[in-house]
């Protein structure tokens, strides 16, 4: 009898440890979503499910074509007639002038190499210039995606950014590392 209560303690706190160890990783450190869009196509499928650095941001600011998942404003939310989360790619950050003509984007008047893109952008934007503290994100599947080129407001508080979207688990056959 001693040892099967011994057994159900050990496993009551094995347990217990488990899943304090999982709530502080989802809440502070990774998590994980499911993107039931096709805005981010080709790199990330409709309905993929990806894995999201929650810290990266707070030791240091979004990149230049990182993936990110972020909180919509209260505008987009109304435009978008949802407010969930978002996952798009940072294309302008703070002080950029950002454009699209001809089917090119142009970052600061360079234009910008994007194998990643669905197919070539049939829209013209901008030019427009990415205030303080903000940046502009687009989609990957950009004639389909409702992104900053549709907005009433192309720009993202950097308050809203929640993480770095940085590894695809589903479907298998795209499973790996973002970029």
């Amino acid at each position: 009898m001693a040892k099967i209560l011994s057994f159900c303690k050990d496993f009551v706190v094995i347990f217990v440890c488990a899943l304090l160890l999982s709530l502080v990783i989802k809440t502070f450190l990774i998590d994980n979503r499911l993107i039931p869009t096709s805005s981010m196509v080709p790199t990330v499928p409709t309905n993929g499910r990806i894995l999201v650095n929650r810290l990266i941001y707070d030791f240091g600011e979004p990149k230049f074509q990182d993936i990110v998942v972020f909180e919509p404003t209260e505008t987009t939310k109304i435009e978008v007639g949802r407010d969930d989360d978002m996952l798009k790619r940072v294309i302008g950050l703070p002080g950029d002038v950002v454009q699209v003509l001809d089917a090119q984007l142009y970052v600061n008047g360079q234009a910008i190499d994007e194998p990643y893109l669905a197919e070539q952008m049939t829209y013209e934007f901008g030019p427009v210039t990415v205030p303080e503290d903000s940046v502009l994100l687009l989609g990957d599947n950009r004639n389909v995606s409702f992104d900053a080129h549709m907005w009433s407001n192309p720009f993202v508080p950097m308050e809203n950014v929640k993480g770095k979207a940085f590894f695809l688990y589903w479907p298998t056959s795209q499973f790996g590392f973002l970029n």
